[in-house]
């Protein structure tokens, strides 16, 4: 967890790449970051669902849900496991439900915004790949952090 935020990170590092979208920190931990595991799902959020139950050791989740608002990607029950199995966070491309229980838990969460809608769970993604959010490659093993000024990505540790 960190409380350094991406404006000082940036600042420090020139060299990190912003994912200029126009992200909403839903969790209650409001700054984040760790070494990145990454998914790439469209409205079914079954690899999400297995990689939460996953021990995070402060790691963070970026789904590539291609930016669709007709499904949900994370729900409260997800977050609650994601937070208990020791992730820093999710940073979703994508929406998430629940927003009022991911609120008090204690785990970062950043989406474009919220859906009622539940993904269905037919086995479809692919996880651990480089996946493209904003004009940005992520890679499995590179670090993203995030708070209310937005999400950045960098190839090395910042902290």
């Amino acid at each position: 967890m960190t409380t350094v935020s991406t404006p000082d990170l940036s600042d420090a590092s020139p060299e990190v790449d912003v994912l200029a979208l126009p992200w909403v920190n839903y969790g209650q931990v409001r700054h984040f970051g760790g070494q990145v595991v990454t998914i790439k799902c469209h409205e079914d959020n079954s690899l999400v669902k297995q990689c939460v139950a996953e021990e995070g050791r402060g790691r963070v989740i970026v789904v590539d849900g291609g930016g669709s608002r007709r499904r949900a990607l994370l729900g409260d029950m997800l977050a609650e496991e994601a937070a208990a199995n020791g992730w820093a966070g999710l940073i979703i491309y994508g929406v998430i439900r629940d927003v009022d229980e991911i609120g008090r838990t204690p785990l970062g969460v950043q989406a474009l915004g919220s859906c009622p809608i539940k993904t269905e769970k037919l086995g479809m993604g692919q996880r651990d790949i480089a996946i493209q959010i904003g004009g940005v490659t992520i890679a499995p093993g590179d670090y993203a952090y995030a708070d209310n000024n937005g999400v950045i990505v960098s190839k090395r540790p910042l902290l």
